[in-house]
């Protein structure tokens, strides 16, 4: 069954590769991203011209998590020229890199706003179609790092992967009997084939940074990253993501899993996710909302 598919934040990385995996496996998806008509021109083209290579539904459209009137706009487009809207996939993030103290708190602020409240705003415009639809998904990409293990100097990236992952799962049984069903795809640290820690930001209060690299962690930094890498497989693939989320989208409504770990480095996220959903479902279960666990329809 053909669906149609808004992914955020789909100019490169996880994002891009997923809209075209979803539209070679036939679906009619929005690669949505900032400044189509500036900086992301040219991704524009290319995804146009990779379309029609590949005789694929992959349409493009300007969409900034963080404006709410760009949230708007992006989604009224999608119902306009598609006549609806299956799929959400909430990619959209951005990664940042260096002790945590360096950052100043605007800097936090900001990974918060992409990482989180950008889904939310989405959400927010989405939801009183797909509510009323009564039959959707939405799959968060987030990050093994929210219960996995946390290398130094990327907390900033991890405190708000956290707090995307705790929305994501307060989100599934708040919108289960609107028939809306939840999958958290869980990616882990892919060193390689994406821009996700090239395109990494850096600390704005340089002097501390500097302290750190000068001090007692000097090096860290560059073992954490070197480490990083080391764990990691020589074949992974972090296109295994979107084949995974192609996987989930094609189930069947109901029988779509709630969690999806693709981490070639085995951080030990999936351990412990796995005990802290059977919690969350011994809970529900306690409290007489079992039926909060999986969508109605």
């Amino acid at each position: 069954m053909s669906h149609t598919i808004l992914v955020t934040g789909a100019s490169s990385g996880f994002g891009l590769m997923t809209a075209r995996a979803l539209a070679k496996a036939g679906h009619v998806v929005y690669a949505s991203m900032r400044d189509t008509a500036g900086r992301n021109a040219t991704r524009v083209a290319e995804v146009a011209q990779w379309a029609a290579n590949n005789d694929a539904d992959l349409r493009t459209v300007e969409l900034d998590v963080q404006s709410e009137a760009s949230a708007a706009n992006a989604i009224d487009h999608v119902l306009a020229e598609a006549g609806g809207l299956d799929v959400i996939v909430h990619n959209a993030g951005h990664m940042v890199f260096g002790p945590a103290e360096a950052f100043t708190p605007e800097q936090l602020m900001q990974q918060y706003d992409v990482n989180v409240l950008g889904a939310h705003r989405v959400n927010r415009v989405a939801l009183p179609y797909l509510r009323k639809r009564g039959k959707a998904l939405l799959v968060w990409v987030g990050s093994s790092s929210t219960r996995g293990g946390t290398p130094p100097f990327l907390a900033p990236y991890f405190a708000a992967k956290a707090a995307m992952d705790a929305l994501a799962v307060s989100y599934a049984s708040e919108l289960s009997r609107w028939g809306i069903e939840t999958t958290i795809m869980v990616p882990g640290a892919f060193t390689q084939g994406t821009n996700h820690f090239a395109h990494a930001g850096k600390p704005f209060d340089t002097a501390i940074a500097t302290a750190y690299e000068r001090g007692p962690y000097a090096g860290v930094a560059e073992q954490a990253l070197k480490g990083l890498a080391g764990l990691e497989p020589a074949d992974a693939d972090p296109e295994e993501v979107a084949r995974q989320i192609v996987r989930v989208v094609g189930l069947p409504h109901g029988k779509r899993p709630f969690r999806v770990h693709v981490d070639p480095s085995q951080d030990g996220a999936e351990v412990v996710n796995a005990v802290a959903d059977r919690v969350r479902s011994e809970l529900f279960r306690n409290i007489d909302l079992a039926d909060l666990l999986s969508p109605r329809g």
